[in-house]
Protein backbone atom coordinates (compact mmCIF):
# COMPACT_ATOMS: atom_id res chain seq x y z
CA UNK A 1 0.00 0.00 0.00
CA UNK A 2 1.25 3.51 -0.43
CA UNK A 3 0.43 7.09 -0.63
CA UNK A 4 1.35 9.37 -3.56
CA UNK A 5 2.54 13.06 -3.47
CA UNK A 6 2.60 15.89 -6.72
CA UNK A 7 4.35 18.66 -5.53
CA UNK A 8 3.87 21.51 -8.19
CA UNK A 9 4.98 19.11 -11.12
CA UNK A 10 5.99 20.92 -14.42
CA UNK A 11 6.64 19.48 -17.48
CA UNK A 12 8.46 20.93 -20.42
CA UNK A 13 9.92 19.89 -23.94
CA UNK A 14 12.34 22.96 -24.62
CA UNK A 15 10.24 25.94 -24.44
CA UNK A 16 7.28 24.34 -24.88
CA UNK A 17 5.48 24.15 -21.54
CA UNK A 18 2.83 21.45 -21.22
CA UNK A 19 2.30 21.07 -17.37
CA UNK A 20 1.76 23.58 -15.23
CA UNK A 21 2.30 22.86 -11.76
CA UNK A 22 0.19 20.24 -10.67
CA UNK A 23 0.07 19.50 -6.91
CA UNK A 24 -2.07 16.44 -5.28
CA UNK A 25 -1.61 14.28 -1.95
CA UNK A 26 -3.30 11.38 -2.99
CA UNK A 27 -3.89 9.13 0.07
CA UNK A 28 -3.09 5.36 0.48
CA UNK A 29 -6.10 3.41 -1.55
CA UNK A 30 -7.38 5.97 -3.58
CA UNK A 31 -8.62 5.91 -6.75
CA UNK A 32 -7.95 9.25 -8.24
CA UNK A 33 -9.42 9.95 -12.03
CA UNK A 34 -7.15 12.25 -14.67
CA UNK A 35 -9.76 13.49 -16.72
CA UNK A 36 -9.72 16.12 -19.40
CA UNK A 37 -9.76 16.81 -23.29
CA UNK A 38 -7.12 15.41 -25.84
CA UNK A 39 -3.85 17.63 -25.50
CA UNK A 40 -4.67 18.56 -22.28
CA UNK A 41 -1.62 16.81 -20.60
CA UNK A 42 -3.25 14.14 -18.57
CA UNK A 43 -1.34 10.91 -20.05
CA UNK A 44 2.08 12.93 -19.97
CA UNK A 45 1.40 13.52 -15.76
CA UNK A 46 0.35 9.90 -15.82
CA UNK A 47 4.03 9.03 -17.45
CA UNK A 48 5.96 11.44 -15.75
CA UNK A 49 4.81 8.85 -12.59
CA UNK A 50 5.76 6.03 -14.18
CA UNK A 51 8.89 7.70 -14.55
CA UNK A 52 8.06 7.38 -18.45
CA UNK A 53 9.18 11.17 -18.70
CA UNK A 54 11.36 13.15 -16.80
CA UNK A 55 9.95 15.59 -14.57
CA UNK A 56 11.10 19.25 -15.12
CA UNK A 57 10.35 20.54 -12.14
CA UNK A 58 8.82 19.86 -8.91
CA UNK A 59 8.91 16.71 -6.55
CA UNK A 60 7.75 13.15 -6.78
CA UNK A 61 6.68 11.32 -3.76
CA UNK A 62 6.00 7.42 -3.13
CA UNK A 63 5.63 6.77 0.45
CA UNK A 64 7.37 9.97 1.41
CA UNK A 65 10.13 8.77 -0.88
CA UNK A 66 11.35 11.37 -3.56
CA UNK A 67 11.46 9.69 -6.80
CA UNK A 68 12.00 11.79 -9.41
CA UNK A 69 14.69 10.09 -10.46
CA UNK A 70 14.22 6.89 -9.85
CA UNK A 71 13.84 3.84 -12.91
CA UNK A 72 10.41 3.20 -13.56
CA UNK A 73 11.39 -0.82 -12.12
CA UNK A 74 12.10 0.76 -9.15
CA UNK A 75 9.14 2.90 -8.43
CA UNK A 76 7.51 -0.54 -7.70
CA UNK A 77 4.17 1.52 -10.20
CA UNK A 78 2.39 -0.98 -12.18
CA UNK A 79 0.85 0.45 -15.64
CA UNK A 80 -1.91 -0.69 -17.63
CA UNK A 81 -1.81 0.37 -21.31
CA UNK A 82 -4.63 1.88 -23.47
CA UNK A 83 -3.21 -0.82 -26.32
CA UNK A 84 -2.87 -3.67 -23.63
CA UNK A 85 0.55 -4.19 -24.90
CA UNK A 86 0.89 -7.62 -24.26
CA UNK A 87 3.19 -10.22 -25.97
CA UNK A 88 1.83 -11.97 -28.70
CA UNK A 89 3.56 -14.94 -29.19
CA UNK A 90 3.54 -15.92 -25.37
CA UNK A 91 0.24 -17.56 -23.47
CA UNK A 92 -1.70 -15.55 -21.18
CA UNK A 93 -0.24 -17.58 -18.50
CA UNK A 94 3.30 -16.24 -19.53
CA UNK A 95 1.79 -12.81 -20.49
CA UNK A 96 1.24 -12.52 -17.09
CA UNK A 97 4.26 -14.09 -15.73
CA UNK A 98 6.33 -12.18 -17.70
CA UNK A 99 7.81 -9.42 -15.30
CA UNK A 100 8.06 -12.31 -12.53
CA UNK A 101 10.41 -14.00 -14.48
CA UNK A 102 12.41 -10.85 -15.54
CA UNK A 103 12.67 -10.00 -11.33
CA UNK A 104 14.20 -13.97 -10.83
CA UNK A 105 11.24 -14.81 -8.21
CA UNK A 106 10.75 -18.82 -7.80
CA UNK A 107 8.89 -20.53 -9.98
CA UNK A 108 6.36 -21.79 -7.76
CA UNK A 109 5.85 -18.02 -6.30
CA UNK A 110 5.39 -16.81 -9.78
CA UNK A 111 2.75 -20.07 -10.43
CA UNK A 112 0.80 -19.28 -7.07
CA UNK A 113 0.86 -15.38 -8.11
CA UNK A 114 -0.51 -15.80 -11.52
CA UNK A 115 -3.09 -18.44 -10.03
CA UNK A 116 -4.62 -15.68 -7.77
CA UNK A 117 -4.68 -13.16 -10.35
CA UNK A 118 -6.23 -15.42 -12.89
CA UNK A 119 -8.74 -16.21 -10.38
CA UNK A 120 -9.52 -13.09 -9.19
CA UNK A 121 -9.99 -12.13 -13.02
CA UNK A 122 -12.15 -15.15 -14.36
CA UNK A 123 -9.06 -15.78 -16.67
CA UNK A 124 -8.38 -19.75 -15.63
CA UNK A 125 -10.11 -21.33 -18.60
CA UNK A 126 -7.56 -19.22 -20.53
CA UNK A 127 -4.27 -19.14 -19.49
CA UNK A 128 -2.52 -21.37 -22.23
CA UNK A 129 -4.24 -18.95 -25.32
CA UNK A 130 -2.78 -16.48 -27.15
CA UNK A 131 -3.70 -12.86 -27.03
CA UNK A 132 -5.33 -12.81 -30.55
CA UNK A 133 -7.64 -15.89 -29.11
CA UNK A 134 -9.01 -13.16 -26.83
CA UNK A 135 -12.14 -10.95 -26.53
CA UNK A 136 -11.25 -7.63 -26.27
CA UNK A 137 -12.17 -7.30 -22.61
CA UNK A 138 -10.39 -11.03 -21.91
CA UNK A 139 -6.66 -8.84 -23.31
CA UNK A 140 -8.00 -6.33 -20.93
CA UNK A 141 -8.33 -8.28 -17.96
CA UNK A 142 -5.00 -10.01 -18.86
CA UNK A 143 -3.27 -6.83 -19.42
CA UNK A 144 -4.78 -5.96 -15.47
CA UNK A 145 -3.41 -9.36 -14.20
CA UNK A 146 0.21 -8.68 -15.15
CA UNK A 147 0.05 -5.61 -12.68
CA UNK A 148 -1.96 -7.38 -10.25
CA UNK A 149 0.49 -10.06 -9.83
CA UNK A 150 3.77 -7.48 -9.50
CA UNK A 151 1.83 -6.54 -6.21
CA UNK A 152 2.60 -2.79 -7.05
CA UNK A 153 2.57 0.51 -4.80
CA UNK A 154 0.36 2.35 -7.11
CA UNK A 155 -1.47 1.42 -10.47
CA UNK A 156 -1.53 3.50 -13.18
CA UNK A 157 -4.12 2.98 -15.93
CA UNK A 158 -3.57 5.18 -19.23
CA UNK A 159 -7.43 5.62 -21.13
CA UNK A 160 -7.61 1.49 -20.68
CA UNK A 161 -11.40 1.22 -22.00
CA UNK A 162 -10.81 2.93 -24.93
CA UNK A 163 -10.89 0.45 -27.69
CA UNK A 164 -13.31 -1.72 -25.98
CA UNK A 165 -17.33 -0.92 -27.28
CA UNK A 166 -19.85 0.90 -25.09
CA UNK A 167 -21.46 -2.25 -23.34
CA UNK A 168 -18.00 -3.64 -22.31
CA UNK A 169 -17.09 -0.44 -21.22
CA UNK A 170 -19.46 -0.13 -18.80
CA UNK A 171 -18.76 -3.70 -17.48
CA UNK A 172 -15.12 -3.16 -17.39
CA UNK A 173 -15.68 0.11 -15.21
CA UNK A 174 -17.38 -1.68 -13.23
CA UNK A 175 -14.97 -4.74 -12.92
CA UNK A 176 -11.78 -2.04 -12.26
CA UNK A 177 -13.74 -0.62 -9.47
CA UNK A 178 -14.79 -3.99 -7.99
CA UNK A 179 -11.45 -4.76 -7.90
CA UNK A 180 -9.34 -1.53 -6.99
CA UNK A 181 -11.45 -1.77 -3.55
CA UNK A 182 -10.89 -5.72 -3.15
CA UNK A 183 -6.88 -4.84 -3.63
CA UNK A 184 -6.70 -1.66 -1.79
CA UNK A 185 -4.35 -0.07 -4.05
CA UNK A 186 -3.43 3.38 -4.88
CA UNK A 187 -4.74 4.08 -7.79
CA UNK A 188 -4.46 7.08 -10.71
CA UNK A 189 -6.37 6.23 -13.95
CA UNK A 190 -6.75 8.54 -17.31
CA UNK A 191 -9.05 9.18 -18.95
CA UNK A 192 -11.18 11.48 -21.61
CA UNK A 193 -14.48 10.29 -20.81
CA UNK A 194 -16.34 12.24 -18.11
CA UNK A 195 -18.63 9.31 -17.41
CA UNK A 196 -16.00 7.18 -16.59
CA UNK A 197 -14.59 9.93 -13.76
CA UNK A 198 -18.10 10.40 -12.42
CA UNK A 199 -18.23 6.41 -11.81
CA UNK A 200 -14.74 5.54 -11.37
CA UNK A 201 -13.35 8.50 -8.95
CA UNK A 202 -12.96 8.98 -5.34
CA UNK A 203 -11.21 11.94 -6.69
CA UNK A 204 -11.02 13.69 -9.77
CA UNK A 205 -8.27 15.90 -11.56
CA UNK A 206 -9.95 18.52 -14.22
CA UNK A 207 -7.20 19.02 -16.69
CA UNK A 208 -7.19 21.60 -18.97
CA UNK A 209 -4.06 22.98 -21.14
CA UNK A 210 -1.87 21.41 -18.74
CA UNK A 211 -3.50 22.71 -15.67
CA UNK A 212 -5.78 21.37 -12.76
CA UNK A 213 -8.48 23.20 -13.71
CA UNK A 214 -10.45 21.27 -10.44
CA UNK A 215 -9.11 18.74 -7.81
CA UNK A 216 -12.16 17.38 -5.69
CA UNK A 217 -14.71 14.44 -5.75
CA UNK A 218 -16.79 13.73 -8.61
CA UNK A 219 -20.01 15.25 -6.94
CA UNK A 220 -17.91 18.14 -5.78
CA UNK A 221 -16.79 18.93 -9.19
CA UNK A 222 -20.37 18.23 -10.12
CA UNK A 223 -22.48 20.45 -7.96
CA UNK A 224 -19.66 23.28 -7.58
CA UNK A 225 -17.45 23.89 -10.69
CA UNK A 226 -14.45 25.29 -9.80
CA UNK A 227 -14.20 27.27 -13.24
CA UNK A 228 -15.86 27.50 -16.44
CA UNK A 229 -14.02 24.75 -17.92
CA UNK A 230 -14.78 22.42 -14.98
CA UNK A 231 -18.50 23.52 -15.39
CA UNK A 232 -18.56 22.51 -19.29
CA UNK A 233 -16.31 19.71 -19.14
CA UNK A 234 -18.46 17.80 -16.50
CA UNK A 235 -21.92 16.85 -16.82
CA UNK A 236 -23.90 15.54 -19.70
CA UNK A 237 -25.06 16.96 -22.07
CA UNK A 238 -22.61 19.88 -21.06
CA UNK A 239 -23.69 23.21 -19.11
CA UNK A 240 -25.65 25.80 -21.34
CA UNK A 241 -23.39 28.79 -20.16
CA UNK A 242 -24.99 32.73 -21.01
CA UNK A 243 -23.07 36.07 -20.94
CA UNK A 244 -24.68 38.17 -18.88
CA UNK A 245 -24.72 40.93 -16.34
CA UNK A 246 -24.54 40.80 -12.48
CA UNK A 247 -27.57 42.92 -10.98
CA UNK A 248 -26.53 41.86 -7.38
CA UNK A 249 -28.23 38.65 -6.69
CA UNK A 250 -29.29 38.00 -10.25
CA UNK A 251 -28.14 37.75 -13.45
CA UNK A 252 -29.74 39.73 -16.94
CA UNK A 253 -29.17 37.99 -20.05
CA UNK A 254 -28.60 39.68 -23.38
CA UNK A 255 -32.40 39.78 -23.94
CA UNK A 256 -33.56 41.39 -20.77
CA UNK A 257 -34.20 38.56 -18.80
CA UNK A 258 -33.18 38.64 -15.19
CA UNK A 259 -32.59 35.00 -13.70
CA UNK A 260 -32.29 34.79 -10.21
CA UNK A 261 -28.62 33.63 -8.70
CA UNK A 262 -28.25 32.42 -5.10
CA UNK A 263 -24.73 34.57 -4.82
CA UNK A 264 -24.54 38.23 -5.07
CA UNK A 265 -22.96 39.27 -8.49
CA UNK A 266 -22.24 42.64 -10.30
CA UNK A 267 -20.64 43.29 -14.05
CA UNK A 268 -19.85 40.57 -16.54
CA UNK A 269 -20.56 37.24 -15.52
CA UNK A 270 -21.25 33.89 -17.51
CA UNK A 271 -24.26 32.24 -15.85
CA UNK A 272 -24.46 28.49 -15.99
CA UNK A 273 -27.54 26.39 -16.24
CA UNK A 274 -27.16 22.96 -16.55
CA UNK A 275 -30.03 21.27 -18.54
CA UNK A 276 -31.24 18.79 -16.02
CA UNK A 277 -31.51 21.59 -13.51
CA UNK A 278 -34.78 23.29 -16.02
CA UNK A 279 -37.91 22.75 -15.31
CA UNK A 280 -41.24 23.37 -17.49
CA UNK A 281 -42.91 26.58 -16.20
CA UNK A 282 -45.55 28.35 -17.84
CA UNK A 283 -44.59 31.20 -16.23
CA UNK A 284 -40.74 30.63 -16.06
CA UNK A 285 -38.77 33.71 -17.42
CA UNK A 286 -36.65 31.81 -20.10
CA UNK A 287 -38.55 31.12 -23.71
CA UNK A 288 -36.49 28.69 -25.45
CA UNK A 289 -37.67 28.09 -28.71
CA UNK A 290 -37.49 24.25 -29.62
CA UNK A 291 -36.28 23.07 -32.76
CA UNK A 292 -35.38 19.52 -31.96
CA UNK A 293 -35.93 16.65 -29.50
CA UNK A 294 -34.01 13.49 -28.77
CA UNK A 295 -35.73 11.00 -26.86
CA UNK A 296 -33.20 9.15 -24.74
CA UNK A 297 -35.82 6.68 -22.78
CA UNK A 298 -34.80 7.63 -19.47
CA UNK A 299 -35.28 11.54 -20.45
CA UNK A 300 -35.50 14.00 -23.35
CA UNK A 301 -33.04 16.46 -24.62
CA UNK A 302 -34.77 19.52 -26.14
CA UNK A 303 -32.56 21.17 -28.72
CA UNK A 304 -33.15 24.89 -29.21
CA UNK A 305 -32.06 28.58 -28.59
CA UNK A 306 -33.47 31.19 -25.63
CA UNK A 307 -35.77 33.79 -27.34
CA UNK A 308 -33.62 36.71 -28.15
CA UNK A 309 -30.50 34.99 -28.06
CA UNK A 310 -28.00 33.68 -30.93
CA UNK A 311 -27.05 30.88 -28.63
CA UNK A 312 -27.63 27.39 -28.91
CA UNK A 313 -29.59 25.69 -25.57
CA UNK A 314 -30.23 22.33 -24.47
CA UNK A 315 -33.11 21.50 -21.85
CA UNK A 316 -32.98 17.85 -20.08
CA UNK A 317 -36.56 16.99 -19.47
CA UNK A 318 -37.46 13.32 -17.42
CA UNK A 319 -39.30 10.84 -19.40
CA UNK A 320 -40.68 10.12 -23.01
CA UNK A 321 -41.90 13.49 -24.61
CA UNK A 322 -43.25 13.64 -28.46
CA UNK A 323 -41.38 15.95 -30.68
CA UNK A 324 -45.07 17.33 -31.51
CA UNK A 325 -45.99 17.93 -28.30
CA UNK A 326 -42.59 19.98 -27.61
CA UNK A 327 -41.60 21.92 -30.30
CA UNK A 328 -42.18 26.00 -30.33
CA UNK A 329 -41.83 28.13 -27.65
CA UNK A 330 -41.54 26.65 -24.35
CA UNK A 331 -41.51 27.92 -21.07
CA UNK A 332 -38.79 26.81 -18.36
CA UNK A 333 -37.36 28.57 -14.78
CA UNK A 334 -34.48 27.45 -12.76
CA UNK A 335 -34.31 27.39 -8.82
CA UNK A 336 -31.90 29.95 -7.29
CA UNK A 337 -29.66 27.06 -5.97
CA UNK A 338 -29.05 25.26 -9.05
CA UNK A 339 -27.73 28.27 -11.02
CA UNK A 340 -23.87 29.10 -11.22
CA UNK A 341 -22.03 32.15 -11.89
CA UNK A 342 -18.52 32.92 -13.03
CA UNK A 343 -16.23 35.59 -13.38
CA UNK A 344 -16.35 36.77 -17.21
CA UNK A 345 -12.71 37.15 -17.49
CA UNK A 346 -11.00 34.94 -15.27
CA UNK A 347 -14.14 32.21 -15.67
CA UNK A 348 -13.82 31.73 -11.80
CA UNK A 349 -16.97 30.68 -9.96
CA UNK A 350 -18.17 33.24 -8.02
CA UNK A 351 -18.97 32.24 -4.42
CA UNK A 352 -19.90 35.34 -2.74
Amino acid sequence: MATLSLQDIHKSYGATAVIHGVSIDVNDGEFIVIVGPSGCGKSTLLRMVAGLETITGGDLFVNDARVNDDEPMARNIAMVFQNYALYPHMSVFDNMAYGLKIAKMPKAEIAERVGKASKMLQLEPYLQRKPRELSGGQRQRVAMGRAIVRDPAVFLFDEPLSNLDAKLRVQMRLEIKTLQRELGVTSLYVTHDQVEAMTLADRMIVMNAGIAEQIGSPLEVYETPATLFAAQFIGSPSMNVLPGTGTGRGVQLANGVTIETAVLCNGPVMLGLRPEHLVADKAGPLVVLVKMSEPLGANTLLHGQIKGIDQDFVVSLPGVHREADIKGERRFSIPAAATHVFDAISGKRINA
